[in-house]
């Protein structure tokens, strides 16, 4: 698996945005400039792994569907959060 600063930008930014309530194209780009960029590429690389969590309790048989969309959903707001700086010092503003 490779280490947070070795994962393309591409590859933490291939999410739909459009998913997103609260995103700002220019908080992203200063979040990884900022001072906690280590630590906002961090958060997308958890966010990617969230997204791939999501995916598997998605197609799971074994649970209740209601549970099961209900973690899902968890799982996927996690995500947002973490891509949307939310979990940053500074937080969005």
């Amino acid at each position: 698996m490779p280490q947070p600063d070795e994962e393309p930008l591409e590859a933490l930014f291939a999410f739909d945005t459009r998913c997103l309530e609260d995103w700002d194209e220019g908080r992203a780009p200063a979040a990884l400039g900022g001072g906690h960029g280590a630590l906002y590429r961090n958060h997308l690389l958890i966010a990617l792994r969230l997204d791939a969590w999501a995916e598997a309790e998605s197609r799971r048989t074994d649970t209740d569907a209601r549970y099961r969309a209900g973690y899902t959903q968890a799982l996927q707001d996690m995500a947002a959060f973490l891509r949307q700086t939310y979990y940053l010092p500074e937080g969005p503003d």
